[in-house]
């Protein structure tokens, strides 16, 4: 096919957010969308087939919007939007950072960065039960603590309950010195990180005091019946299916409940069922309850993370099929 070439001005003010330290994005999209890009001034020529031309429009168009509304433009936003355009998405961009949750004690906005976490953060507003999956990184624990702090600091519900099962991640801890709360928090450090990061370290402490905010092992729901709270189970791939079935039934009125996993990362023994897998066939149709499935192009976290997670799914997926295919060996046989 013939090359084209088309030019768009980009706002001075935002020139050195899109175009990248020493023109890195430029150079990244160069190389994603096999065009051609000059730089002159506030113009961009761009020299390519028609179709790769119009889409390298969209992105460039897609990151002026991004830096218009105050982000700073990241290698994970131009890696997502760049793959955003391979299917035409990249409209859906304008949509996802409209909404912000809330900010951190330090300012920053806590908002969605990916199409799959503005579905998610959707389900949440929506529904009374959201089972939200997908590999580290995409934002599932964060985004749903950021959604019970702002409904716990707008008086939408009385308390905010915390919990995740107490089990090792692949290694024995063995005896752990000092009281039971002592025990329990290597386990729950993660959630406590978080509601640091997003209320501040005194308002935390002092909710904590009051019973306001309760960050606890799974164990001690059993027998409770939670009224007017949001509640968060972390880690759910690493619950058995009785304990899931008990979360699930101590949900009382007026209460939230937002379930995370990564069915990737059980640390549960290999011959155990997972409480989540059973949660998620069991409850496939049941009103009020959403299942928001996000995967590898909704991480967020340093784009190195993002090529890990593809990585293992293509060995875990090669896996699979050299089981199944032994496995249709010896039935032959």
């Amino acid at each position: 096919m013939s090359k084209i070439e088309k030019n768009i001005n980009i706002p001075s003010e935002y020139i050195a957010d899109v175009f990248g330290q020493y023109d890195g994005n430029v150079n990244k999209i160069e190389r994603a969308l096999n065009v051609t890009l000059i730089v002159r001034g506030d113009e961009l020529k761009i020299i390519g087939e028609e179709k790769s031309v119009n889409r390298t429009i969209d992105v460039m168009e897609s990151l002026v919007n991004l830096a218009s509304r105050g982000n700073d433009i990241t290698e994970q936003n131009v890696n997502y939007i760049i793959s955003l355009s391979m299917t035409d998405q990249t409209e859906a961009v304008n949509e996802i950072d409209r909404d912000i949750v809330c900010h951190t004690v330090n300012g920053k906005p806590v908002k969605a960065k990916t199409v799959g976490q503005k579905k998610y953060l959707d389900s949440i507003d929506d529904n009374m039960i959201v089972f939200g999956i997908g590999p580290a990184g995409t934002g599932k624990t964060y985004l749903a603590m950021a959604k019970a702090i702002t409904a716990f600091k707008n008086n939408e519900i009385n308390r905010i309950i915390l919990t995740r099962p107490a089990i090792e991640a692949g290694e024995k801890l063995g005896f752990l010195p000092g009281d039971l709360q002592s025990k329990v928090d290597p386990y729950l450090r993660p959630l406590y990180d978080v509601l640091y990061e997003i209320m501040g370290a005194d308002s935390f402490i002092k909710n904590m005091d009051k019973g306001l905010i309760e960050v606890a092992p799974l164990a001690y729901m059993r027998g409770r019946t939670l009224d007017n709270a949001f509640i968060v189970l972390d880690e759910a791939q690493n619950t058995t299916p009785a304990q899931m079935k008990m979360f699930l039934t101590r949900i009382g009125f007026g209460s939230k409940a937002i379930i995370t996993g990564d069915l990737s990362q059980k640390d549960i023994p290999k011959d155990a069922t997972s409480g989540l897998d059973v949660a998620l066939k069991v409850l496939k149709n049941v009103d009020d309850i959403a299942v928001c499935q996000m995967t590898s192009a909704d991480v967020v976290r340093h784009p190195l993370i993002q090529k890990i997670v593809e990585a293992y799914d293509k060995y875990e997926e090669k896996q699979s099929k050299r089981t199944s295919r032994n496995a249709s060996k010896n039935i032959r046989k």
